[in-house]
């Protein structure tokens, strides 16, 4: 698969531009970020399948003061054979036609549109009240590192373990780490966003690291364990997404025993995830836990 032509007969979007530079820095073309995606469509798809997505495009790339733009309603461009779902935005009083991707057509289609950063909600479109996962966003602020980051993480894996569900990590693509935890979705947002806050509460009284509070995000040389995206329409940049970095970097599901000292989420990017072997996400939705919300509180 090294040339444009090669790309156009694996599907049916009509590919162009592939030649523009998105990444400068190290010289990668649209044509390699289309590459990459088809590549990680095994990977990519069922894990992000009937989620309404939300895209970052980036039409002119990541350089300097290029204009990237955050989208939610689907162009009107946007071929008939893609699948859309229709959901009243209440903020701005407005059906909105969410992307669906189930298929690689798509995944090729978003990747042509320069949606170099795709994200996923934690419910799906057969029951979007309801999260079908748990969300923890461990952000660390300098001086904290990931080091502390993955510190943080591993206890957040033995507080969920100790509840009997099934905890799953990736990097963010920058400077944090992501725990996602799949469960059977008969909670509202509410709830299980009350259940992730509750986690950190109880974090940040048993190690000074922790902050759990909004207000502390920017404390220096703390880590945040958010909450705040287990909420309707909040979303977390999907596994294996590229992220505008120098390096183009990605978000990257990883095993837990790769959660430790020497951690770094730089060092997973767009020349190496293509070939780095096994599927830690895999089982994702096969793990769903049944927890009981009195269990934390």
């Amino acid at each position: 698969m090294d040339t444009s032509d090669e790309l156009k007969q694996l599907t049916k979007v009509k590919l162009k531009n592939l030649d523009k530079c998105f990444y400068p820095q190290i010289n990668v073309v649209k044509g390699q970020v289309v590459e990459y995606y088809i590549k990680m469509a095994p990977k990519i798809l069922s894990l992000i399948a009937n989620r309404p997505l939300i895209l970052t495009r980036y039409p002119d790339g990541i350089d300097g003061d290029k204009i990237a733009f955050f989208t939610k309603n689907a162009p009107e461009s946007t071929p008939n054979w893609v699948k859309l779902h229709t959901i009243y935005s209440s903020t701005s009083k407005r059906d909105i036609n969410y992307i669906v991707c189930n298929d690689l057509d798509t995944l090729i289609w978003l990747a042509n549109l320069a949606a170099l950063e795709i994200h996923m909600p934690f419910s799906t479109i057969n029951d979007i009240d309801h999260p079908d996962l748990l969300f923890f966003d461990v952000d660390p602020e300098l001086p904290a590192t990931i080091n502390d980051a993955a510190e943080v993480a591993l206890l957040i894996k033995e507080k969920v373990c100790e509840l009997g569900l099934v905890p799953f990590v990736k990097t963010s693509g920058k400077k944090g780490l992501h725990i996602v935890v799949p469960i059977v979705s008969k909670y509202t947002f509410k709830e299980t966003r009350a259940f992730v806050h509750k986690i950190g509460i109880t974090l940040a009284k048993e190690t000074s690291l922790v902050v759990s509070e909004f207000k502390d995000t920017k404390k220096p040389g703390k880590v945040f364990v958010d909450y705040l995206q287990n909420s309707p329409m909040r979303t977390m940049v999907i596994p294996y997404s590229l992220r505008p970095t120098p390096k183009a970097t990605v978000s990257t599901p990883v095993e837990w025993p790769e959660i430790k000292k020497g951690l770094n989420p730089m060092n997973y990017d767009i020349s190496n995830i293509v070939t780095r072997e096994g599927r830690p996400w895999q089982n994702l939705f096969e793990e769903r836990g049944n927890f009981v919300l009195s269990d934390v509180y």
